[in-house]
């Protein structure tokens, strides 16, 4: 009686039958994305760290800041996007404003905070959703297949298959080493699990090539199960962010560069994840847009004052998408794995990278689908496309791909006499992109 009460409490909340998916379903879709993620909580406190800010206060931060963005998704729009502080702008923070520039972190958290505050004025506002619904239909799809090339690429470093080269910048790495055998194994049996539509391939992926680890050293020894979060330790960065010292006019620019790069990071991810899921409309545009970009500000709003930089949509919610997760309890589940992961820090420290390799470079494969429908017979809507496509990855940016496809989108329009297809609001951004890339 009391499951018969708890499943129709989640019907109601989350209407599981109109959006064709299952209780059993949406939590297989939460651990997968909450696996393929979870590296977060380790590899943002090792970043902020350098930046002279405390590992253990930037880690249940990290946690906090994750909970609190994810949650508001689930809540404000029923989608199943998991939100977490940004790799790109964890880095930006770190080793561009507070080592580079001389920034204190207290500062540099106190420009987060503003730029949420920015962000959620602007939410509430048409302008924000006006952005994101103005990218054309072929940009929306280069981006989410760009996004599934990053992700891969991202996959294959983790993997170890990829590496840096000084003459050619990447090439094959030793694919018989520990990390990349490790990674091959589980690609290979992920793919045939999902080519055999086994439910969770992805998860159960993770989970056998972590065991695999274990015989050859790349899966650690747990030293424990489970360990007690510190909350000393997170007074040390929580509400420790400088406001004051923020609004000085020197950090106008910094200001501007999180605001940029977050916005379309954040677009960009939205936008790509959501075609996957089937959320867009014929015409491009994302339902619901407005609360979901609400709920990205407030996250990083709270996430300045937890003790962590930028919390943002992250691509990683692509594989529980793909595991069929397709309303907000998918985020709720991945919500309480990250609270779980407060206690049971030593048994999730164990999953290498080499295990979560493997379901990155799946899901850039299913994503990379999406270019089907590009209209390729047009080629003033293909070569925008292929650039933010192909940028994104090269340029280790999902915003650098944004930018130069809405600079070269519109300019090819307007040259080859297609300039009344283009919405103003796109030629106003090409003007600002081409700005931002000589103000930088």
């Amino acid at each position: 009686m009391a499951n018969t009460q708890q499943e129709g409490f989640l019907e109601r909340t989350f209407k599981l039958k109109e959006n064709g998916t299952n209780v059993r379903t949406e939590v297989l879709a939460g651990i997968t994305t909450f696996m393929t993620m979870a590296y977060i909580i380790f590899v943002n406190p090792s970043i902020l760290s350098d930046a002279g800010m405390p590992f253990n206060g930037v880690f249940i931060a990290t946690i906090a800041g994750a909970i609190l963005g994810t949650v508001m998704m689930a809540l404000l729009t029923n989608y199943p996007f998991a939100l977490a502080s940004g790799m790109g702008l964890n880095a930006f923070f770190a080793y561009s404003v507070v080592i580079g520039m001389g920034v204190p972190w207290q500062t540099a958290l106190g420009i987060v905070f503003l730029e949420g505050i920015i962000f959620i004025v602007l939410s509430v506002t048409p302008v924000r959703q006006m952005i994101v619904n103005s990218i054309p239909m072929s940009l929306k799809t280069g981006i989410s297949s760009g996004i599934g090339l990053f992700i891969a690429f991202i996959g294959l470093q983790n993997a170890d298959i990829v590496v840096a080269d000084p003459a050619t910048l990447v090439k094959m790495g030793d694919l018989f080493s520990g990390t990349a055998l490790i990674a091959l194994l589980g690609l290979i049996i992920t793919g045939i699990l999902h080519a055999l539509r086994v439910k969770g391939a992805l998860l159960l992926g993770i989970i056998i090539a972590t065991i695999l680890g274990f015989f050859n050293g790349v899966t650690p020894i747990p030293e424990g199960v489970v360990a007690l979060p510190r909350m000393a330790d997170w007074s040390q960065v929580l509400f420790q962010l400088d406001i004051k010292s923020a609004f000085n006019i020197g950090m106008i620019g910094v200001l501007i560069s999180f605001l940029f790069v977050d916005l379309f990071d954040t677009a960009g991810t939205l936008v790509g994840v959501s075609q996957q899921a089937g959320y867009l409309k014929e015409d491009g545009s994302l339902p619901k847009a407005d609360r979901a970009l609400l709920a990205d500000a407030i996250a990083t709003t709270g996430g300045a004052l937890f003790g962590t930089s930028t919390v943002t949509t992250y691509v990683e919610s692509a594989s529980g998408v793909s595991e069929g997760g397709r309303t907000g309890l998918t985020g709720i589940v991945v919500a309480i794995l990250f609270f779980l992961s407060l206690f049971f820090q030593p048994i999730i420290a164990i999953v290498p990278g080499a295990a979560t390799a493997p379901a990155l470079i799946i899901v850039g494969v299913m994503m990379l689908s999406n270019i089907r429908s590009i209209k390729w017979e047009d080629f003033t809507e293909v070569f925008p496309a292929f650039v933010a496509m192909i940028v994104m990855p090269l340029t280790y940016s999902i915003s650098n791909g944004i930018a130069l496809g809405f600079i070269t989108y519109p300019l090819i329009k307007l040259f080859t006499g297609k300039g009344k297809e283009v919405h103003w609001l796109v030629y106003v951004l090409c003007a600002l992109f081409i700005v931002y890339f000589i103000w930088l």
